[in-house]
């Protein structure tokens, strides 16, 4: 197995980040999301950091990124985040390794509580997020429908000392 780093994402990355994200949403359980976004628009909806990717023999395998989730001064250090892995490196912990890096860089930008809303179908991501520490507040039934089926999300959250 090649060795994995974590590092900033910049420009340059998003034709991969890009990709991989464009293989999650056809999963149906990565996102209610249906397209990937431009750049611009995608930059615009992401605070600049943390923005994380791995990399794997020098090809990144996997994105993190957080976005606010009120514009209120109040919630300025409550962010949402996503996390995506190459669908031909998933299972190698990768997905967890760019959590861990998430919460360890957090607090340095001000961030105090990390929230993730996950389709209640992608088990594999609700069990890597309570491995390395979210917990459950929530389950939001029947509140979004993708490709004509209704579904459920769980509300995770961690909060950082």
């Amino acid at each position: 197995m090649q060795p994995l780093s974590i590092r900033p994402l910049v420009a340059d990355d998003w034709a991969d980040v890009a990709r991989i994200y464009a293989a999650g949403l056809e999963t149906g359980v990565a996102s209610f999301e249906t397209r990937v976004p431009s750049w611009d628009e995608w930059a615009a909806g992401h605070r600049q950091a943390p923005r994380l990717v791995a990399e794997t023999g020098g090809a990144v395998t996997g994105w993190t990124a957080v976005s606010p989730v009120s514009p209120r001064e109040c919630y300025r250090g409550v962010v949402e985040h996503s996390v995506y892995v190459d669908p031909g490196a998933q299972g190698r912990g990768i997905g967890k390794a760019l959590l861990i890096r998430l919460l360890a860089d957090a607090p340095a930008h001000g961030i105090w509580t990390i929230q993730t809303s996950i389709i209640a179908s992608n088990e594999a991501s609700l069990r890597i997020h309570e491995a390395v520490g979210f917990r459950v507040v929530g389950r939001r039934e029947r509140i979004a429908q993708r490709d004509g089926a209704w579904h459920d999300t769980v509300l995770l959250e961690y909060r950082l000392p």
